[in-house]
This record gives C-alpha cells, structure tokens and sequence, in this order.
C-alpha cells in the first residue's frame, strides 16, 4: 500500500478525535520514517511498510491520547521542544507570555536576571535565553521529571548555560536576600485551571498538578503574586485563566503595584497579565 493510500485508510480511524485527521497520520508516518511533510508528499506513491507500528500508533491515538506524546515533540515559538508524558504539553497562547517578557527584556542594557516558577518542559525559560543574549535564568519546578526534560530542551537548543534548573516549590528554594538577588523579572505558567473542571479527553493524560490550581483556581496564582511581591523582583509576568481578570484585578489592590495590565490570546480571550510592583515603598502583607 502507497503512502497515499496509508493516509486515506487511517485517517478514517481518526476523524472522531481531530479535525485534521489526515495531517496527523502523515505526522504520524513521518515520525516513524523519520521523514518531514515535504518528502512524503514528493514521495506519497511510494511503498509504505511500516504498517503494524503506525496501527500501533494510531489505535492509540484514537483513544484520546495527546499526538505530542506520541512522537516526543511540539511546535513551540516556531521551534521544536522535546515532550515526554508526565510534562505538561506547550500551548501556543503561552507564545504571548513570552513576546510579553520579551518586550519588558529587549532594552535592558545589563545583563537581567529572570525567575520561571514551573518551568515544565523548559520551552518559556530557553525561548527566553535563545532571544535574549545577555540573560541568566532561574527556572524551578516541582516536578523532577519536568526538570530533566527541560534540561535536554535546553541542551537541544545550547542556551544550557544560561539557565540554572532547581527543584522548588515557588520561591521555596530561590534566595532572594543571598545568590539570587537581582532577579529583575518572575515569570509563570502556573496550574490555573479549578479542580471541578471537566477536561477535554485528551488533556486528561497530562498531569494534574500542572493543570489544576485549587478549588477556585487562581489560589496558586494569588500565592505567586503575594509571593513576588514581598521581594524585590519589579515584574511578574503570568498566564491565567479566561475568567480571571476580574478577581485578579481586585487582588491587585492588597499590594504596591505602580501598574499592571492584561492581555488577550488567539482566541480573544483574556489569557495573562503584567504587574509591575513599585519596588521603592514595598507593602508587605
């Protein structure tokens, strides 16, 4: 059977699970020829024999399961990250986290110190250090798996100096007062969604604690933000939920916040923040 042909009988098995069914065989086909979509689609008459193993594949596919996890990578910031199960998968909204950071960093003249609480798979922190050259990174994370696998997204992309991981709960193990003064900026993707929340099936593979941030939601993002602002960091940076403007912004009101703003993702939906702390006259709570 041609590689066109594959596609056509195996995208049937798929239709119920995404809307490109197609286009995920042929990622699925290239995966396993280790072959890109240009060449298969120079070469879709040609024999295609590695059947069983895209059976295989696509049988598990069709039960939900996330097509990263499958092949070992996503698309991130127009570049490809490692993914393992066990890590949460990059979202392309969060690509708006870091164009965010980015314009706050790009005129820093010294060189600028950055915490990531929850680094997952590394892709905010090494985005960072790719397009930013003088930057060194803090980037902390419960989750020792998600640790190691950031470390390879780093090695992959050669920022590995730049970026110094730690296993931390928040600012647990991050000392503000000895090594790690100076951190300019804290940046976040924290767990934010409410743990009543029913999830899509194919998220349901993801970890938990990555995804969900407490009864409400945003208490994981309260304690970030109560956290940063009894440092001297002067920028947080964070993703949130769609409906968290509102009780975020009067949360804002308990600190020294000389401003702060909100913004939008694909989807027109409210999606994170920036809070600048007016770092002169700290109110602690």
């Amino acid at each position: 059977m041609t590689i066109k042909d594959t596609v056509r009988k195996y995208s049937q098995k798929l239709k119920f699970v995404t809307h490109i069914p197609a286009k995920e065989v042929e990622i699925l086909i290239g995966y396993l020829l280790n072959k890109n979509n240009i060449w298969l689609h120079l070469n879709n008459n040609n024999e295609f024999t590695e059947e069983k193993e895209l059976e295989k594949l696509v049988n598990k596919r069709a039960t939900n399961y996330p097509l990263e996890y499958l092949i070992g990578k996503a698309s991130f910031y127009g570049e490809s990250f490692l993914v393992e199960e066990g890590v949460l998968i990059p979202r392309p909204e969060t690509e708006f986290l870091v164009d965010n950071a980015i314009e706050i960093l790009k005129n820093k003249e010294n060189p600028v110190k950055v915490l990531e609480i929850g680094t997952g798979s590394g892709i905010i922190s090494v985005m960072l250090a790719v397009l930013i050259k003088d930057i060194k990174i803090i980037a902390v994370d419960i989750n020792e798996k998600a640790l190691e696998l950031a470390k390879k997204n780093a090695i992959k992309h050669k920022v590995e100096d730049k970026i110094e991981f730690r296993l931390s709960n928040l600012y647990e193990n991050v000392h503000i007062d000895k090594e790690d003064k100076d951190i300019f900026m804290t940046i976040s993707n924290p767990p934010y969604i409410k743990d009543s929340y029913n999830l899509p099936l194919n998220v349901k593979y993801e970890p938990s604690n990555a995804l969900f941030g407490g009864v409400i939601g945003d208490e994981l993002l309260k304690n970030i933000i109560e956290e940063t602002a009894n440092t001297k960091i002067e920028y947080l940076l964070c993703e949130m939920g769609y409906d968290q403007k509102s009780p975020l912004e009067k949360y804002f009101k308990a600190f020294d916040i000389k401003e702060y703003s909100f913004y939008k993702d694909y989807e027109n939906f409210d999606r994170g923040f920036t809070v600048r702390f007016n770092i002169e006259n700290k109110n602690k709570i």
